[in-house]
């Protein structure tokens, strides 16, 4: 399935900045960024129940806040771009 996986990750204080680069990061192991704070992630349910679980130990839940925007399997027509992104088709082969 493909989710739409956004964060707001408070960094006033130090251990904010720390705990941001931390959900980027695990972001990043499992969706491709597509804007600052935002991620395109295809997964199956068991790895959306590792990455949820290691985006809990990550966060202060009284402090940040992550959102799941599931699209479902047949997520080829949900997703439309204006700007300077090109869509990338989630699953498909990229050529760098």
């Amino acid at each position: 399935m493909l989710l739409v996986l956004t964060y707001d990750v408070n960094v006033t204080q130090a251990a904010g900045a720390k705990r941001l680069r931390n959900v980027a990061k695990i972001c990043e192991r499992y969706g491709m960024r597509v804007q600052n704070s935002v991620f395109e992630v295809l997964v199956d349910a068991a790895q959306l129940a590792v990455l949820k679980e290691r985006l809990q130990k990550a966060i202060d839940p009284n402090l940040d806040s992550i959102r799941f925007y599931r699209l479902g399997n047949s997520y080829e027509h949900k997703i439309e771009t204006m700007g300077r992104t090109v869509p990338i088709q989630a699953g498909q082969p990229m050529l760098l």
